[in-house]
């Protein structure tokens, strides 16, 4: 499948409703569960997406519109969510994911990107020249595979619980190591 602007903002537009239905008002054992030290929890996922849209997808894409290769991109801090995180509830981060999306959205929007704009490139500190429609893209998996993520990690929580369905349940069955 070819990058579709309008696609990718379809599931961009999406994801806060999706984690709001699904994560708000859940007792914290679902929210905070994660699969052992190091790994991630629902609520550490919601912090990580907040985060991502403030420092990450449109601050990268002004850079690549701005002068594109002329300067390397900010690294961007996996964890830097973990600071501004601490202390709130699920329903305050999910509330904040859907305000900082809605705004990504329409800056992204007013941008009336184009077929130049989109294959602009700019400078990623790991990969080295990227496209805006790829950089796009990526953004749109990367909600998708945190979506993913916090499925397998709550249904990680029941991996016990299940009993003999566990064979039925690859979700609950143990990860290779990757």
């Amino acid at each position: 499948m070819s990058f579709d602007l309008k696609d990718s903002v379809a599931i961009l537009r999406r994801t806060p409703a999706c984690l709001d239905g699904w994560l708000r008002g859940l007792p914290a054992v679902w929210v905070h569960a994660d699969e052992g030290p190091g790994t991630w929890s629902a609520f550490d996922i919601v912090g990580h997406l907040t985060f991502g849209e403030e420092t990450d997808w449109i601050p990268r894409t002004r850079r690549i519109l701005a002068g594109g290769t002329a300067a390397t991109f900010e690294p961007f801090d996996r964890f830097g969510h973990e600071a501004s995180s601490a202390g709130k509830t699920i329903d305050q981060l999910l509330d904040e994911f859907r305000a900082a999306r809605t705004k990504s959205l329409a800056l992204l929007e007013q941008l009336s990107l184009g077929p130049e704009q989109l294959r602009r490139c700019g400078v990623h500190p790991e990969f080295g020249s990227v496209r805006l429609d790829h950089m796009l893209a990526a953004w749109t998996a990367h909600d998708l595979a945190h979506i993913a993520q916090m499925a397998r990690v709550m249904a990680q929580h029941y991996s016990s619980a299940v009993g003999p369905w566990s064979r039925y349940l690859s979700i609950v069955q143990p990860r290779s190591e990757d």
